[in-house]
């Protein structure tokens, strides 16, 4: 019986922060429990144990006898988040450029390619989940030769962090074939400067990389009004 009561807030967990970062809920929108129940078929017990974890990650804010509410989104926290993660993101790609093996190299190829043949996927409704996914692992593939799982994990609470400022780039970008075409160069020269070992211009042009969804995330939020 635990193990069902677990699976079903894991379920719980998954969908309600799988809608909070698509924006399905707003920022400081209340999150009102019979809404919950309804929308995922789930009783409280799940949603409680799925909204105190989204408390603990700082997607939900809990309000003293009130309920919950999805966190606000600023662009003071938008241009933290991404400086730190461009500044983790570079320095960790340094370390895999010193520390880097032939498996490394070559599966950041793998991955280069695989995300670069995305353009040609047929479906509309899928693109952004396929783009998304092979740019995740592409990117992981760079900076995994770092050898640091403590690094590791840092990182990935910081990509936790961006999901939601991400996918408001994501929509405005991914269906587009020019803006496509503008990140397969960036990711081609990302990788050659990489594997030719060139450490300080490959960190620069990380850091350059990853900053620039900033702009197009800050005039969305502010055409939003969530700013």
């Amino acid at each position: 019986m635990a193990d069902i009561r677990e699976n079903l807030g894991v379920r719980a967990y998954k969908l309600l922060k799988n809608d909070i970062i698509k924006g399905q809920f707003r920022p400081d929108e209340k999150l009102r429990m019979s809404i919950l129940k309804e929308r995922y078929d789930l009783g409280i017990g799940p949603l409680r144990e799925a909204l105190s974890q989204l408390v603990a990650e700082q997607l939900v804010v809990a309000i003293s006898q009130r309920g919950y509410r999805v966190s606000p989104m600023s662009l003071a926290e938008l241009h933290d988040i991404y400086d730190a993660r461009a500044e983790l993101e570079a320095m960790m790609l340094g370390l895999a450029i010193e520390r880097g093996d032939d498996n490394w190299e070559a599966e950041i190829l793998a991955r280069n390619y695989q995300l670069a043949k995305v353009s040609e996927t047929h479906i509309p409704g899928s693109l952004l989940e396929v783009w998304d996914a092979r740019h995740s692992q592409f990117h992981i593939a760079l900076v995994c030769g770092c050898r640091s799982p403590q690094l590791m994990k840092v990182r990935d609470g910081l990509f936790d962090k961006v999901q939601r400022y991400r996918h408001v780039w994501l929509k405005e970008t991914v269906f587009s074939s020019e803006a496509l075409e503008k990140k397969r160069q960036e990711h081609a020269a990302l990788v050659e400067v990489t594997l030719a070992r060139r450490k300080e211009e490959a960190e620069t042009m990380m850091r350059e990389h990853l900053m620039t969804p900033v702009p197009i995330i800050t005039a969305v939020m502010k055409q939003q009004g969530i700013a």
